[in-house]
């Protein structure tokens, strides 16, 4: 028997301070769509700043926030065929993007995302369309499989999916987020040698424990100095840019001739420049990322399966404590942070 309330968080308005833990009806499942109950939750930096600001995507409160979910179909609406009851499955953050193209326009880009345009999953309970979800691995408990949405699949589908990431290739990675190290582990499990940048010691070594072949403290050093000394001036094959803004310069210094620069962070704002001639000296192709779509999703969870990477969770909270679990995201863990239900 299904329960006839649950818990699910509440933001009135943009600002944390927005934010309540409320009771509603369990909901129930349309034509077409299935209803979980959520085993875990993992956060990503989108939803801090879809929560502090609602990112430029004007979104209708109130509104239940999160994307990334691992749970349990409990119950299948009239004509869903896909899922039954029982399957444990993760939602797909770009709802209805299944291949290809992604439905948009040059005047309104995608932006249907799950916890901002579309409904959110911080909740005890979910009812979506059963299109919107895949098959969890099976090597990985709730809370792992939860950060694969977002953080695992903008790391798939920067370095393997359009970055084509084969072996022998070098790639730097910013930071030891969750993005960052699923990417680190990602060109460990390909072959590909990984530099790793972070202003911590104690991170760092954590990274080099995850396969990181050479650690840069950029505190104490100018990374992209570091970088010609490792590479021995040839640069790198991929750069992960995590920070945005004019850090991107950096990057585009720090490329190899003909390298590829993911554009991924917005940590320096959403506004970025950099030196438009070594962009076109190197012919360096830049790419935006916008996360993946379901089929990539399917081909990372098969790879889970397969390589046995487990994502690094840093923390696990309950549900009632996304407050300081925000507050944790905010701070800088090393890889995810998650809610549980449990």
């Amino acid at each position: 028997m299904l329960p006839t309330t649950m818990r699910h968080w509440r933001l009135a308005a943009p600002g944390r301070d927005n934010l309540t833990l409320a009771s509603a009806l369990v909901p129930r499942p349309g034509p077409g769509e299935v209803l979980v109950r959520v085993g875990a939750v993992a956060l990503n930096y989108r939803d801090l700043l879809a929560i502090d600001s609602g990112m430029g995507i004007p979104p209708v409160f109130p509104l239940t926030p999160g994307s990334d979910l691992c749970g349990v179909v409990v119950a299948v609406g009239e004509d869903a065929r896909r899922l039954q009851s029982g399957q444990r499955v993760i939602s797909t953050f770009e709802a209805g993007w299944f291949d290809g193209l992604p439905a948009g326009t040059a005047r309104h880009p995608p932006a249907h995302t799950l916890g901002g345009v579309a409904p959110g999953v911080l909740a005890e309970y979910v009812a979506l369309p059963e299109d919107w979800f895949v098959t969890a691995p099976e090597s990985l408990d709730d809370a792992q499989a939860s950060t694969l949405p977002v953080a695992g699949l903008t790391a798939w589908s920067a370095l393997v999916e359009h970055g084509r990431l084969h072996a022998g290739q070098t790639v730097l990675i910013q930071g030891t987020g969750g993005v960052s190290l699923f990417a680190l582990q990602l060109a460990v499990a390909h072959g590909a040698t990984a530099i790793v940048t972070s202003s911590s010691d104690a991170k760092l070594d954590r990274a080099k424990a995850l396969g990181a072949a050479h650690l840069i403290n950029y505190a104490r050093e100018d990374w992209v100095e570091a970088v010609y000394r490792i590479t021995g001036e040839r640069g790198v094959d991929h750069v992960l840019e995590m920070v945005g803004g004019a850090h991107l310069d950096r990057a585009l210094h720090a490329v190899a001739v003909q390298g590829r620069i993911s554009l991924i962070g917005v940590f320096d704002g959403f506004t970025f420049s950099g030196s438009s001639g070594l962009m076109l000296r190197k012919q360096v192709t830049l790419q935006g990322s916008s996360v993946g779509h379901r089929r990539a999703l399917e081909v990372l969870v098969r790879a889970v399966d397969c390589t046995g990477i487990a994502p690094v969770i840093d923390r696990r909270y309950p549900l009632a404590a996304l407050p300081e679990a925000l507050a944790h995201l905010a701070a800088g863990p090393f890889g995810k942070i998650v809610i549980e239900m449990a």
